[in-house]
């Protein structure tokens, strides 16, 4: 009986479980899973939410970014990222899926940013604050880090002064504020910060007549490896530098790995060229000729063939497009970075190395070769109150560059049918010394060599909840060499009696070493949050340089071997130390995250002043309202979703002079003899002071797809420090002295960022940014007796030009004239009453970036408006070649605006005379296709076999195109020099991941 009972127990569990079974086959069959990799369109996310829309089912993104699910066909799946945009996609019957999630522009509120000392948010901010990353930044082929930032920040002003590589860019932070601007005594240079340790920002100045503007420190850093750039422009931003950021403060950081992360190997790898996009329109021969002979004809001048050899002796049907054969090469570049990284829950480690190596458009075997490591260890103890982060980056710098100043130049003056360079031997061909050969600058050689360590660790360590207490101590040792070794075949053969080989070497040394404790609080109560920071800082700089000049090498092989020389002469050497230290506090404070209170201070001291003037307070107060939050406004306006008002107010120092101005200095002379004084003493001069105020709005519109930033700011850089200059009758080219000038930078910026289209596998953002700057000096008390009455106006901007009127050209004589406003029958300083504004009047940048499925395109057009000077050429008429518009000259009959064809004195003189006046300015301003990328990822199934997480292909065009009507090399400069212009690049390359 109980066995019977049993079997029917069981066979109507079995009965009940076979109907079940039947009855969910069809839902069953109605599933399926899905596969699929969330990515950013470089790397995986790790960490994504993947939900089933309009349900609690969901799964998460494993450290490949990957995922699996089950889930209907009708199904919409959700994914989501802190800072990325929500993507909602139907899934279609599909069991694959690869998502691209976008960077949300307007969920900035979540995305930390760099002030420094401490960390915040773009929603949470009560700074100015501009970041790029390294999306922006990683392959772009720029030597400087600096140059990646052009067109993309408003308030920032980057110029490449020259396309020689290595060249030191110019650059301003909302503006200049000192009246010294020198490239070897600028006032005006940001604070740079590397992973916490300041960098000395002053260019290296080589005897390379080349690198005259100096190299950049910057340029041993490997692109690649940054992780991010922020600029500090307000005082609220800056002032808790002190002095060190009274122009701005640049704060570079490098990639690191959080804990956790497992081995993983980047590669990237590109080549490409670089060129001159854009030549001169310059006179062929018959034209020229045609000009030079009417020069001699106007001056009744017979020619003969030793005023006139371009017309007796050389080849009269010869043509020769100098710039092609001076700067006309295309130059080929190639770029390796290779990192690996991992670690486990408590340590990570990134390693990294590249190579870059760039060749010149001169002509000869010259190159740009720059090889980076860099290192980085982050470690928290198992219960995280023990955190330690170590970095190292160590660059090589090696350019091989020849010396010569004149050689772009000597394109635009000489003849079209000056002689063939070199001999049928081979041999520089001098024409019988008829004329200098340019090309043997090319038996130079040179090198100029810079290795840069950078190296910092920071310690903290959690004393108890909210109080922690931090140590940053880092180090920099910079050593730079040039060695320029000239043999006689530099010379004309008819001068080697008279001239011998030689080398010029040229040291220098840069060592520093920073210490900054720090106590910082944070705590949280109510509504009420408060963050609090103080600390101090140590920091102590060495620099050294050393020149010698070495002659009278008997023989080619042995020139640069000192020891092989006939005389050997030291012309400077010098070493210097600087001492720097400062207490600073920081203390902020929110309500509801609604509204924020930040306030910073610092007390600095600097050895470059004398007793009693060492130290100085600076500080600055900041405040924010997010009046978003607030009910009212929610209600009254749906379309906002985000509005902020903030402002602030602050002053902040510069101590940017050299070293021991303020003390008496002596130099020893050469042999027994003594010293003699090279410096007089001032020890009353103290601070420049730099007083910022800022208001700014800030904007989100349609649930922050439109995002608009305005903002006004004024600053005022007063007691100037500058080299006061002295009479020579004093022995002295200046005193070191605090002028009563005040300079003004005043200014609108204006950030737009929208997002134009989202679909499920389209994304367009676009981001628009402009600067009207206003620089002006707004007080200089008798400004008449100092020397800077011919440089500088009150109430005008710093950079201006300060001319004769023009007044066209002389109907008895055909050449140029100016007006004598004073009728004295001289030329000088009271004629000069024409006073023209020069440099930006706005600028700013306009960048599109499309992503479609693998594919993305992004490009960025910078554009200025700017007055600057002609491009210079020779008078017309005389030995050299000129500008077509030059062939309309000047004839009794009918007038012209060229001035006559003519050799003599006076014309030479006419002629420049127009260039000191306003005929002199003209429209520099320009478009510019700063960069243009095209990017594809091969899809993740067809790498998924060979184990890479990544494989994209990418193309880029940096400064693709130019649109001016300026006539010259480049319009950036807006200077009229005949300088090489930034070079056209085209590269492609690939970056995989592992």
């Amino acid at each position: 009986m109980i066995k019977n009972h049993n079997t029917t127990r069981l066979r109507r569990i079995f009965g009940c479980n076979l109907l079940l079974l039947i009855f969910t086959l069809p839902l069953t069959a109605q599933h399926l899973l899905v596969t699929g990799k969330v990515t950013d369109g470089n790397l995986p996310i790790s960490g994504a939410n993947v939900l089933i829309k309009n349900t609690n089912s969901g799964v998460v993104t494993d450290f490949d970014g990957r995922f699996t699910i089950t889930a209907r066909p009708s199904d919409t799946l959700q994914i989501s990222y802190l800072g990325y945009t929500t993507l909602t996609i139907p899934i279609n019957n599909r069991s694959t899926i690869n998502v691209t999630l976008q960077e949300d522009a307007t969920a900035l509120g979540e995305v930390q940013i760099n002030a420094g000392y401490y960390s915040t948010t773009d929603r949470e901010k009560t700074g100015s604050i501009a970041r790029i990353t390294a999306k922006d930044i990683e392959l772009q082929p720029v030597n400087n880090p600096l140059e990646a930032l052009q067109g993309r920040m408003a308030g920032v002003e980057i110029t490449q002064r020259s396309g020689i590589l290595g060249a030191a860019p110019q650059i301003y932070i909302r503006g200049q504020n000192s009246l010294r601007r020198s490239f070897n005594d600028n006032g005006n240079l940001p604070l740079y910060i590397v992973d916490g340790m300041p960098i000395n920002s002053s260019p290296l100045f080589s005897q390379n007549a080349f690198l005259t503007n100096g190299t950049d420190p910057l340029n041993t850093l490997n692109i690649s490896n940054i992780e991010s750039i922020e600029v500090l422009k307000d005082a609220d931003a800056t002032a808790i530098y002190g002095s060190r950021g009274a122009n701005g403060v640049i704060l570079i950081t490098t990639k690191k790995k959080q804990a956790g992360d497992k081995t993983q190997v980047e590669a990237s790898v590109y080549s490409g060229i670089s060129r001159v996009s854009h030549f001169v329109d310059l006179l062929n021969t018959q034209q020229y000729l045609k000009l030079r002979q009417q020069a001699f004809e106007n001056d009744g001048v017979v020619p003969s063939q030793f005023n006139a050899f371009d017309l007796l002796i050389w080849d009269q049907d010869r043509y020769t497009n100098w710039q092609k054969e001076f700067f006309g090469r295309t130059a080929l570049m190639s770029n390796i970075n290779l990192s690996v990284s991992g670690g486990n829950e408590n340590t990570s480690y990134l390693v990294g190395a590249s190579s870059h190596k760039q060749g010149s458009v001169f002509p000869g075997d010259f190159s740009y070769r720059k090889k980076t490591f860099n290192f980085s260890l982050g470690h928290r103890s198992h219960n995280k109150k023990f955190k330690l982060n170590l970095t190292a980056n160590y660059g090589i710098d090696d350019n091989d560059l020849f010396s010569n100043a004149t050689f772009v130049s000597r394109a635009f003056t000489l003849p079209p049918n000056a002689p063939a360079i070199y001999n049928n031997d081979g041999s520089l061909n001098w024409e019988n010394s008829t004329w200098n050969n340019p090309f043997a600058a090319l038996k130079n050689n040179s090198r100029s060599t810079v290795k840069n360590l950078i190296a910092n660790l920071g310690l903290e360590y959690v004393l108890m909840h909210g109080l922690t207490l931090k140590t940053n101590m880092g180090y920099t040792d910079l050593n730079s060499e040039d060695v320029i070794l000239t043999p006689i075949e530099t010379y004309d053969p008819a001068l080697w009696h008279r001239v011998s080989n030689t080398s010029r070497h040229s040291l220098i040394g840069r060592k520093s070493w920073i210490f900054e404790p720090q106590l910082s609080y944070s705590k949280k109560f109510g509504n009420h949050r408060l963050d609090a920071l103080v600390g101090a800082t140590f920091q102590e700089n060495n620099s050294n340089s050393l020149r010698i000049i070495g002659t009278g090498y008997s023989d080619k092989q042995l020139i640069g071997n000192l020891s092989s020389a006939d005389a050997v002469v030291i012309n400077h050497d010098i070493e210097m130390y600087y001492k720097y230290s400062a207490v600073f506090a920081r203390i902020g404070y929110n309500w509801k995250s609604t509204y924020f209170l930040n306030l910073t201070g610092r007390r600095d001291g600097s050895s470059r002043f004398g007793p009693g003037k060492q130290f100085a307070n600076f500080g600055a107060i900041g405040a924010a309202w997010i009046f978003s939050n607030d009910d009212f406004v929610q209600k009254i306006s749906p379309f906002l979703s985000f509005g902020k008002l903030r402002g602030s107010y602050g002053i902040t120092g510069s101590d940017q002079i050299g070293d021991y101005r303020y003390l008496d200095t002596y130099q020893a002379t050469p042999g027994p003899g003594g010293l003699y004084p090279t410096q007089l003493t001032n020890p009353d001069f103290s601070w420049e002071t730099n007083k910022k105020l800022e208001a700014a709005l800030e904007l989100g519109f349609l649930k922050d797809k439109i995002s608009l930033n305005i903002g006004w700011f004024n600053n005022r850089s007063s007691n100037q420090l500058v080299g006061y200059p002295l009479p020579a009758m004093t022995g002295f080219n200046f005193v070191e002295a605090n002028l009563p000038a005040t300079v003004q930078n005043t200014g609108w910026e204006f950030d737009l960022h929208t997002v134009n289209l989202q679909a499920n596998s389209l994304m367009w953002k676009s981001s628009f940014n402009l600067t009207i700057p206003q620089n002006k000096l707004v007080r200089f008390p008798n400004i008449e007796e100092t020397s800077y009455r011919n440089t500088y106006r009150v109430g005008y901007p710093l950079n201006l030009g300060i001319h004769y009127n023009f007044q066209g050209v002389d109907p008895e004589t055909g050449l140029y004239t100016i007006e004598d406003v004073n009728g004295d029958g001289v030329y000088d300083f009271n004629d000069q009453i024409i006073i023209k504004k020069l440099g930006r009047q706005y600028y700013g940048g306009i960048q599109n970036q499309i992503n479609y499925r693998s594919f993305s395109i992004n490009f960025l057009l910078e554009f200025v408006k700017q007055d600057g000077y002609k491009f210079g050429a020779v008078p017309p008429g005389r030995l050299g070649n000129n500008l077509p518009n030059q062939v309309n000259l000047y004839q009794h009959e009918n007038s012209s605006s060229t001035q006559i064809a003519s050799q003599s004195i006076f014309a030479l003189i006419a002629y420049n005379n127009a260039y000191n006046s306003d005929f002199a300015i003209t429209d520099a301003s320009h478009i510019r296709m700063k960069t243009l990328s095209l990017g594809y990822n091969i899809p993740d199934k067809l790498i998924r076999s060979t184990g890479l997480q990544q494989f994209k292909i990418f193309l880029h065009a940096q400064n693709l195109f130019t649109l001016t009507n300026y006539i010259g090399l480049d319009p950036q400069l807006g200077t009229g020099e005949k300088n090489l212009p930034p070079l056209q690049s085209f590269t492609a390359g690939v970056q995989l991941n592992f």
